[in-house]
């Protein structure tokens, strides 16, 4: 069986690499050719529109940035429904609208093709090293027919429910994350505003109950102010955070701390940070409270290293 991929960008290159590396004979596409390079070179066939990729396979994976992008590779010129026939499923990876998502389920359902939407998360270590979870929504039996081609490519496949479950799972994960960050970057601007070096605040906080927990405390950049290099870019988080607070809007659910973040996501990329790390969020609570924390990394991972 041949499976399509479209889209290779950060996330998706590593989760198509791991398909081929389970065996499975892929056929690719890319805004940039070159981006398939690595994958030609294991044996993947390219094609050059959307429409193609979905002639030839009866699977097909889309790994995008924005909803605008699934919609134009699924229903623009070209497209995927130019070639969807009964039998064949389309699964779209990014981290969509719930609106788009049912929107084209219930398109492609006319031409007989089964969507489902299935948002990761992980982060690019995680697809890299194949440690990711798919919040899956759609069929069921559907979820359970693509299973292990999720599995070749993360470690933890999630069946949320029906269409547009998936993304909602991971809007709220994504959401959550987002406030958690800013809220800890709030707090501890407090503490060295108020003269606490950085690096003995963060041990001690670190060692607290919410602290023992670990993972909200390792997240390091907001003490060495590196952001330029991007694992997970602002203008994403911008995207999927907007994409939330929409959501609650629509429920009529108050979303107060949720929308302070989702202001804060936008003046980053007002000021032109739409390519660096999310966590430049934590500098603009440096600015406003003007207080400078920079430690040395490898001063903390001597901290982490003890535990």
């Amino acid at each position: 069986m041949k499976i399509g991929f479209i889209g290779l960008g950060t996330m998706g290159r590593h989760m198509a690499r791991h398909l081929q590396e389970a065996g499975y004979e892929l056929v690719v596409n890319d805004v940039r050719k070159d981006a398939a390079d690595e994958h030609l070179g294991r044996g993947a066939t390219f094609a050059a529109t959307p429409a193609e990729i979905m002639a030839e396979c009866d699977v097909v994976f889309t790994s995008l940035p924005m909803p605008r992008d699934v919609e134009e590779v699924a229903l623009g010129p070209a497209g995927l429904i130019e070639a969807a026939t009964p039998g064949k499923v389309f699964v779209d990876l990014s981290t969509n609208a719930p609106g788009v998502v049912k929107r084209l389920h219930a398109i492609f359902a006319e031409k007989g093709v089964e969507v489902i939407d299935s948002p990761i998360s992980g982060g690019e270590a995680g697809a890299e090293s194949g440690k990711l979870v798919f919040m899956v929504g759609g069929n069921e039996a559907t979820f359970e027919s693509i299973r292990p081609y999720l599995a070749a490519m993360g470690d933890q496949q999630v069946y949320v429910g029906e269409i547009g479950a998936g993304t909602i799972a991971k809007l709220v994960h994504n959401l959550a994350g987002q406030s958690m960050a800013m809220a800890f970057a709030e707090a501890f601007s407090i503490g060295v505003a108020a003269g606490v070096e950085p690096l003995i605040l963060w041990k001690a906080i670190r060692q607290g109950a919410g602290g023992r927990s670990r993972r909200p405390f390792d997240a390091v950049r907001f003490l060495t102010g590196d952001v330029d290099k991007a694992g997970f870019r602002v203008a994403l988080a911008h995207k999927d955070i907007s994409l939330a607070t929409q959501l609650a809007r629509e429920l009529h659910v108050p979303v107060h701390i949720s929308q302070l973040a989702n202001d804060d996501l936008g003046e980053a990329m007002l000021k032109g940070w739409g390519n660096k790390d999310m966590t430049a969020l934590t500098e603009l609570q440096k600015e406003r409270a003007n207080v400078t924390i920079r430690v040395p990394l490898f001063e903390i991972e001597a901290e982490i290293a003890k535990g």
